[in-house]
């Protein structure tokens, strides 16, 4: 196997700068690009340990001063001898010190080709590999707790028991029929349905995850929805913390959507502020319109804002009507810091869902705002689930559906009646699905594709 070099910190001048080695061999080529103080040859550095010494360009001269760590396999990241060396984070250093490896025999490495290694290795299964992508992408604190949860492997703790559950399931029947002369206990149906059910219950847990872990990985995408001037785009720069959308005093300003990401109660919202809903012969604003409304029928959540300061509406009322169609979301009075106009009463109807929370808040003097947060938070709790126990992409809920699917219909056959090696099949297909699901027979293009969302050093 080739020895692989990156540079793992970015092309941006940093304090510190690091490359990263890896591969068989790699020893003996990190020798030729680092001089240690103490004397000693890099393959007898000792390891996990900092070494200081002089980094060397292709021609042997110095070019920084540093430190190296080296990696002995297969207890190391990857599982193959492995090294790092922490320099000056100058582009142009870390550069040189790369085309020096380059020069010794290391070739550049592809994107996620470390933690691919990894995976091949035996150090990581699949999930652990989307979990480090995951923590690298993380833009909340929730979601980089979970990605670091099932980088140490909790995710695949669950599926491994079902896994494991199925397989003796599968290996028992096998070994009463291959060998009918050996004292082997025979398989009872009744075992047989309560392996599949207790792995039919982690399933159905698991498959509950799903729309929290969309919400970690993604956000909550969040429509802000209201009449023109009603203080959409006030709110919003309020949230994001600068001038993100254009407010004037005149009707009409945004004409499509405006989105931004925000962290808001602890939790990551996709804001869209919408253009002002109402009827109009402009061209323009009916597109506007037109995209305001699809914003609330995608949405996850929807601000309905209405402004307290002047006469409730018609058209207030229909936006209310028109955000009362999704399960998530909120009413609020803006402009609070100016005098107020009755509202009045609003019944809902049996279709629609009632507001989460009625809030009165001011994007100039930011009342209202800490209740904003703490409405959102209530709506999206964070520690409804154990870190680590969510699933967070759909390849992860694919396998796992198929998985569940297979089990509930071996499950319902021997309910029916039918002999456990009628139940085998869908055994051994949700055993693949899990397989794919780990990656202990996940197909080359499913590996590819995982390692294609990473960068290149990692």
């Amino acid at each position: 196997m080739d020895v692989i070099a990156a540079i793992a910190t970015g092309s941006a001048a940093t304090a510190i700068g690091i490359v990263r080695v890896s591969g068989p061999g790699c020893f003996t080529l990190c020798d030729q690009v680092f001089r240690a103080s103490a004397g000693r040859p890099f393959a007898q550095l000792e390891s996990r340990k900092m070494a200081f010494g002089e980094m060397l360009d292709a021609q042997g001269r110095v070019i920084d001063r540093g430190l190296a760590v080296r990696f002995p396999g297969p207890h190391s990241y990857t599982g193959e001898d492995s090294a790092e060396f922490h320099c000056h984070g100058s582009p142009v250093v870390l550069r040189e010190l790369l085309s020096a490896l380059f020069a010794a025999g290391a070739r550049q490495a592809r994107a996620g080709e470390f933690t691919r290694r990894a995976f091949l290795n035996g150090r990581l299964d699949l999930t652990q590999a989307e979990a480090v992508v995951d923590l690298i992408d993380a833009e909340t604190a929730a979601a980089a707790r979970n990605a670091a949860a099932q980088l140490d492997g909790s995710l695949r703790r669950d599926f491994e028991a079902i896994y494991d559950t199925l397989l003796n399931i599968s290996s028992q029947f096998y070994a009463v029929v291959d060998y009918p002369d050996e004292d082997i206990e025979d398989i009872r149906p009744t075992d047989i349905a309560g392996a599949l059910r207790a792995s039919c219950r982690t399933l159905d847990r698991l498959l509950a995850t799903c729309g929290r872990g969309r919400v970690l990985k993604h956000g909550v995408r969040t429509a802000i929805v209201g009449r023109p001037n009603a203080g959409k785009s006030s709110l919003l720069n309020a949230l994001a913390g600068y001038d993100r959308a254009i407010v004037t005093e005149i009707p009409g300003t945004t004409r499509d959507t405006v989105e931004e990401a925000v962290l808001c109660g602890g939790v990551l919202l996709r804001l869209i502020d919408t253009a002002g809903i109402r009827e109009t012969n402009d061209t323009v604003e009916r597109l506007g319109v037109a995209r305001s409304r699809q914003a609330v029928e995608s949405a996850d959540l929807v601000l309905a804002v209405v402004d307290t300061s002047r006469p409730f509406t018609a058209e207030d009322e229909a936006i209310l009507a028109l955000a009362a169609q999704q399960e998530r979301w909120i009413l609020i009075g803006s402009k609070a810091d100016l005098p107020s106009a009755p509202v009045p009463f609003i019944s809902w109807q049996p279709d629609q869902h009632p507001p989460a929370a009625v809030l009165s808040v001011s994007s100039v003097t930011g009342e209202g705002l800490d209740d904003l947060e703490h409405a959102v938070a209530a709506l999206f709790p964070d520690g409804a689930i154990p870190d680590g126990a969510v699933l967070t992409s759909e390849r992860q809920q694919d396998a796992a559906r198929r998985a569940q699917n297979a089990i509930r219909r071996g499950l319902s056959a021997l309910e029916g009646g039918l002999t456990p090696d009628a139940v085998l099949t869908d055994v051994e297909e949700a055993l693949g699905a899990l397989g794919e699901l780990t990656g202990k027979s996940a197909r080359e293009e499913i590996v590819s594709r995982i390692f294609e969302r990473f960068c290149v050093g990692k």
